[in-house]
């Protein structure tokens, strides 16, 4: 009787340890989800898209699916390079303005150069935003003036230069070469060329900060600008070179916009930046910088892409957009304050029982 006992009391003990194993692996798994945030934004992605399409089942058709990919295929590089300046704790906020002006630079290179070569168009919008990128970089890495300061006031000194320069007038989509338009309405095996020519820019800028020194010491220089220095990394260089590819990105991107859009005037992607700091911080850039990646910064970018078609589809106002935007940002930014928090107290918990 007492072995029969012994043996039921071992049994329970047993199927209570297996319960508290699984609660602990459910436990494990849901905090290894929500750290990881590309997955979380990658299942919040397909909650929006799920749910609009049970509202309105004409969301799920390629026009749409086409309308996103080509819209946040540009908002997806200008969040690329965004990503590189937030990850050392900088921001860019002239990249609206280097769009605009590189857009109607290239269109004006058009009007006077029909037959100008694609290659050529693009290259002129990248020249265009590196020679922006640099002056912000010297600004920042050479003149010490903070980031938000010194692209805040390139973004109106750009903007008010684009302003002077167009002087109240137009590029339209019939001083552009087929060529060049195809760019946006051509396609692939059914893919956008545009879409194609983002997702390797994308693809190359993840590698970059993946495989290659340069890319993690800009990991480092937001983690900690002095362990960075004493390391040996040249800081004002590699903040430089930050600026660089983000101004050339923004610079390639205005050329884009001018193949997608075919129409540009003074105020082409007023207002972009907004959007592109949006997709950065929901995408899992680290606004305190030294946390990010490239695939959170396009999964960040999607998912305010696939909100903004499908307010037009569900005919919601188009001002709750930026209302919805603002609450991302906020809960992003709680999510990450959260999680920080919760690995600061588990290892302060591990450091007191070693």
């Amino acid at each position: 009787m007492m072995r029969h006992s012994t043996t039921h009391a071992e049994t329970l003990r047993h199927q209570k340890a297996d319960a508290a194993g699984r609660r602990d692996g459910s436990r494990r798994f849901v905090e290894k989800l929500l750290q990881s945030r590309e997955s979380t934004l990658f299942v919040v992605l397909l909650l929006l898209i799920g749910a609009t399409a049970l509202a309105e089942p004409q969301f799920l058709n390629l026009q749409n699916l086409r309308d996103v990919l080509l819209n946040v295929s540009i908002i997806s590089l200008l969040t690329a390079g965004m990503t590189i300046v937030i990850l050392m704790r900088h921001i860019d906020l002239s990249i609206g303005s280097t769009v605009g002006i590189s857009a109607y630079a290239v269109g004006s290179l058009y009007v006077t150069f029909p037959h100008m070569p694609v290659v050529v168009a693009l290259a002129s919008g990248i020249a265009i935003g590196l020679v922006a990128g640099a002056i912000n970089g010297l600004l920042v890495a050479v003149g010490r003036v903070p980031s938000l300061v010194a692209t805040l006031s390139t973004l109106y000194i750009f903007r008010g230069a684009d302003y002077a320069w167009v002087h109240g007038g137009q590029i339209n989509a019939t001083s552009l070469p087929e060529a060049f338009s195809r760019l946006a309405t051509g396609s692939v095996f059914g893919v956008p060329s545009l879409v194609l020519i983002a997702a390797a820019l994308l693809v190359a800028l993840s590698v970059y900060l993946k495989q290659f020194r340069p890319g993690r010491e800009h990991y480092a220089i937001g983690s900690n600008l002095e362990a960075a220095r004493l390391a040996g990394i040249n800081v004002e260089r590699r903040v430089m070179a930050g600026f660089l590819i983000s101004g050339a990105i923004a610079g390639l991107a205005g050329a884009l916009w001018l193949a997608r859009f075919g129409t540009v005037e003074a105020g082409t992607a007023k207002g972009i930046e907004l959007q592109v700091v949006a997709a950065a911080v929901v995408g899992s850039v680290a606004i305190t910088g030294g946390v990010g990646t490239i695939l959170g910064a396009t999964l960040g970018a999607l998912v305010l892409g696939v909100i903004s078609i499908a307010l037009v589809v569900l005919h919601v106002s188009p001002f709750w957009e930026q209302a919805i935007e603002g609450a991302l940002i906020v809960a992003a930014i709680a999510t990450d304050t959260l999680l920080a928090r919760s690995v600061a107290k588990r290892m302060m918990r591990k450091r007191e029982h070693g």
